[in-house]
Order: C-alpha cells, then sequence, then structure tokens
C-alpha cells in the first residue's frame, strides 16, 4: 500500500491538483483496498467506485465514503425526514402515481360528484401503495427516474411523509446496478413484489449539505459490499473535473498493480536497459534477425529521449550518459527531471507499475507487426 500511494502522487504530481497529490493518493488506495481481495483478486472493476462531484468546498474536502452516496436531496415535502437510523431501503422501479392507459384517451366528466369520485379513487389507490410499501417495513424508499410519467407525485410524498418513510427520487438508471450491490436490496418492480426480503439495510441514511447543495450519504451497509463511494469537491467547474480525472488515473494505476504486483524505476531506465539488452543479443544474430532486433532496441530509446526532452535537457547528451550507466550495471539509473541529472530511481522512489511497461512494449510491437501484415511485408500466420 506504501508504495502504491508513493506511485499515485507520483501519477497526480503532473496534474493541476498537484498540490493535493497527498490527500487523493491515500483516497485511491484505500478505494481500491475496499473493493477487492487482495489475497487473490487480479483486477479491479472500477464501477464499483461511485465518484460523485460536488461543487464547493476545496479538493482537500473530497472524502471516501464506506457506502453509498446519492447526488439527489430526499424530499422534503410535506415535511418529509431527512434522516433514519437502522434503515430498511426499497428501491422501486414503478410509480406511485395515477395511472395511464397504454393509448391516448379522453375522460368526460359531465358533473361535480364524477370529479369528486375520481379524486378519491386516485387518492385511495396512492393510499394503498403507500401503505403496502409501510407494511414491508420500508423506511427509506429510493425511487427509479421515470421517463413515461411522475415516478411520484405530491399526494403521494404527502402520505409517505406522514408515515415517516425518507424518499429519494430521480434515482438514474445507471446506478441501479451499484446501489443494490452496495445495500444488499433488490430493484422493485411492481408493487406485488415489494417484500420485505427484497430490503436492503444500512445503518445510517441521511442528508448532509456539501456546499451550495445536499447529497443524500447511506453509511453502515452490509459488509459483503464490496463498493465505496468518493465524493469529489472542488471550488469551480474546472477544478472539479480536473480532480475527477486525476483520481481516475490514480485509481487506474492501483489497478495495475493489483493486475501484476510488480513495481519497477521509472525515469526511463526501464526502457533503457531493455534496449541495451536487446543490443547485446542482437550482436549473436545474423540477417534480417539481427537486423530487426537491433531495430527494436533504438526504438526503444525514444522513451528517455522523449523525456530528456520534455523536461527541457539535452536529450542526445542525457541518453548517451544514460546508455553508459546501464553498461556499468546501473540498472535502475534514470532521468531526474528535477535535479536534472542521472540518479537511482528507486532512491528517488520514482516507480511505475511493472504492467505498464510489459504492456507498451507488447502493443507497440503488435501495432507494427498488423501494419506490416496489412503491407504484406510479413506473411499472416
Amino acid at each position: 500500500c506504501t508504495f502504491a500511494a508513493v506511485n499515485c502522487r507520483e501519477s497526480l504530481d503532473k496534474l493541476v491538483v498537484s498540490q493535493y497529490s497527498s490527500q487523493l493518493a491515500p483516497i485511491a488506495v484505500d478505494a481500491v483496498m475496499r473493493v477487492v481481495d487482495p489475497a487473490k483478486d487480479t483486477n479491479v472493476n472500477l464501477k464499483d467506485i461511485k465518484i460523485v462531484k460536488k461543487l464547493g468546498g476545496t479538493v482537500e474536502d473530497t472524502e471516501l465514503v464506506e457506502g453509498l452516496v446519492l447526488d439527489q436531496k430526499a424530499s422534503h415535502l410535506a415535511g418529509g425526514i431527512t434522516q433514519v437510523e437502522k434503515a430498511k431501503i426499497g428501491l422501486i422501479q414503478f410509480c406511485i402515481s395515477p395511472p395511464k392507459t397504454d393509448m391516448e384517451n379522453q375522460v368526460i366528466v359531465s358533473d361535480y360528484s364524477q370529479m369528486d369520485r375520481i379524486l378519491r379513487e386516485e387518492r385511495q389507490y396512492i393510499l394503498d401503495i403507500c401503505k403496502k410499501i409501510k407494511k414491508a417495513g420500508c423506511n427509506v424508499l429510493l425511487i427509479q427516474k421515470s421517463i413515461l410519467r411522475d415516478a411520484v407525485n405530491e399526494m403521494a410524498l404527502h402520505f409517505l411523509a406522514k408515515m415517516k418513510i425518507l424518499v429519494v427520487r430521480d434515482i438514474e438508471r445507471e446506478d441501479i446496478e451499484f446501489v443494490c450491490k452496495t445495500l444488499g436490496c433488490r430493484p422493485i418492480a411492481s408493487l406485488d413484489h415489494f417484500l420485505p426480503e427484497h430490503l436492503g439495510t444500512a445503518g445510517l441514511v441521511e442528508e448532509v449539505p456539501t456546499g451550495t447543495s445536499k447529497i443524500v450519504k447511506i453509511t453502515g451497509v452490509p459488509s459483503t459490499a464490496r463498493t465505496v463511494s468518493v465524493v469529489v469537491r472542488g471550488s469551480n467547474k474546472l477544478v472539479l473535473e480536473e480532480a475527477d480525472r486525476s483520481l481516475h488515473d490514480a485509481l487506474c494505476v492501483i489497478r495495475c498493480l493489483v493486475k501484476n504486483r510488480a513495481l519497477i524505476a521509472g525515469g526511463g531506465a526501464p526502457e533503457i536497459e531493455v534496449s541495451q539488452q536487446l543490443m547485446a543479443y542482437s550482436q549473436g544474430l545474423t540477417g534480417m534477425e539481427s537486423y530487426c532486433v537491433r531495430g527494436f532496441a533504438e526504438a526503444m530509446e525514444i522513451i528517455p529521449y522523449t523525456l530528456a526532452e520534455n523536461a527541457g535537457l539535452n536529450p542526445i547528451a542525457v541518453v548517451t550518459e544514460l546508455r553508459n550507466r546501464h553498461a556499468k550495471g546501473e540498472k535502475n539509473a534514470g532521468i531526474n527531471v528535477r535535479k536534472g541529472t542521472i540518479t537511482d530511481m528507486l532512491e528517488e522512489n520514482v516507480v511505475q507499475p511493472l504492467l505498464v511497461s510489459t504492456s507498451a512494449i507488447k502493443l507497440a510491437a503488435e501495432t507494427v507487426r498488423s501494419i506490416m501484415k496489412v503491407d504484406d511485408i510479413i506473411n499472416a500466420r
């Protein structure tokens, strides 16, 4: 975890939010460790880490929540509650509003008695739904956003508030899977299936202010839920978006370490070492094979050359010195862009995942091979 945090800070140091790398790096490590089993997992599904962006505050206010954070606010209509302990949470995909037919129609009302009857029927219809929800033991209701009609109307919100049920509306369809995985509930598509065994549980559900808006935070979720939420804060949209991208980059770095748990020196050290080894190997070959391996070795020097050039150094002199240092056996020697010299990268804590280098080499070789196949230079096998 320590090396992972160091590696995250190195990846964040190049970005706009570099001054907050010491806060974001531990959050990225803790988030990944929360959703994987270090003993057996070999990959990380970043969809299990929900990132919620909220304007206001600073990046330092970014926090990791072991539970669920909803960007929507709780309903305040008719004095709706905003905090529930020992929550029984239901996630519904049906509407709590007067039904509509499948085709366009008109209802002609000729007198007030018929109008009163329609209103009474609608009221009773909605009240029956709310009673069944309360009977199942639900005290927190999450309602999926509907595109056909209102998912819930004011009358239903009034009844639910009187029954002390916290309501959160407009849950996005793409968030349903994450919500179910976190809370241990099932999406309920009809009132007949609104049963106690389909409800999720949580220790606390509360609406909390964040900047100029509010969010609903659900904590105390089941220990089997391998999900986590991160609330990213920023003073303006530019900083907020950059913090979001930076955190995603850090999560990708940790994912590389989960896939292949090995770190190597950075600063162009692995590329120049591979180049040296391939150049020595090519001397034992003959003909076209020797030429190809030598060309591959020379191409590997592009990475340290570009790194030195971007750092404002003399690329030819730096790469030549780097080549000499590796020829003397200093395998961890790399380009220190801060000092402008060649130093031991491990001593400087400049490391990178092994998977990054191996993937780059494999993909580059496969790309060149594909181009050569298209041009009929080599035979496809």
